[in-house]
């Protein structure tokens, strides 16, 4: 009789229905007991920019960003500001003329991060596209502790990205454009 009923009650759109359903609120119940409670979580990042959505017609994304300049770069003190260092690695990343490998790379070390060190470990020096700086750097604060620098060599612009998570300035990302 009981499996007269259950049979039945799978045959029915109306049970199939009550079941999908108790199955839904079952996984949800559980869900919610081994979820973390977030209810003070913030809903929007703190660290995301400043943005303003306009309503005004006029504007043409319908988004105003906040027009505060960014950050300036923060220096410790009696370390080399980040232009000086964009400068340092820009005209050591240039000699590759007449030098070994790993000379090229021991005189790039200095200025680059660990990571940016290990990913250039091994270069050919004789691949790098530029002989000379012709140029100073020119700095684009991208937050507190990150710049972006580019500076103008004889077949290009070579953009350096440098982060400071200690307040000491070093290399973290190149980029080269032969234009």
């Amino acid at each position: 009789m009981l499996e007269r009923g259950l049979t039945g009650l799978f045959r029915s759109r109306w049970g199939v229905a009550v079941v999908i359903a108790l199955l839904v609120l079952a996984v949800v119940g559980i869900g919610r007991l081994f979820a973390d409670d977030d209810s003070e979580r913030p809903l929007l990042d703190p660290v995301a920019p400043a943005t303003t959505v306009s309503v005004d017609p006029s504007h043409e994304d319908g988004v105003v960003l906040d027009d505060d300049p960014p950050a300036t770069p923060k220096t410790s003190p009696g370390t080399a500001q980040p232009e000086a260092v964009a400068y340092a690695f820009a005209s050591a990343w240039v000699d590759h003329e007449s030098v070994s490998a790993k000379a090229w790379h021991d005189g790039i070390m200095p200025n680059s991060t660990k990571n940016l060190s290990d990913e250039l470990d091994g270069v050919d020096p004789a691949d790098v596209p530029a002989d000379r700086v012709v140029g100073q750097p020119k700095l684009t604060p991208v937050g507190d502790g990150l710049v972006n620098a580019t500076v103008t060599v004889d077949s290009g612009t070579l953009t350096l990205q440098l982060v400071a998570p200690d307040g000491r300035w070093l290399v973290d990302g190149v980029d080269w454009d032969g234009s």
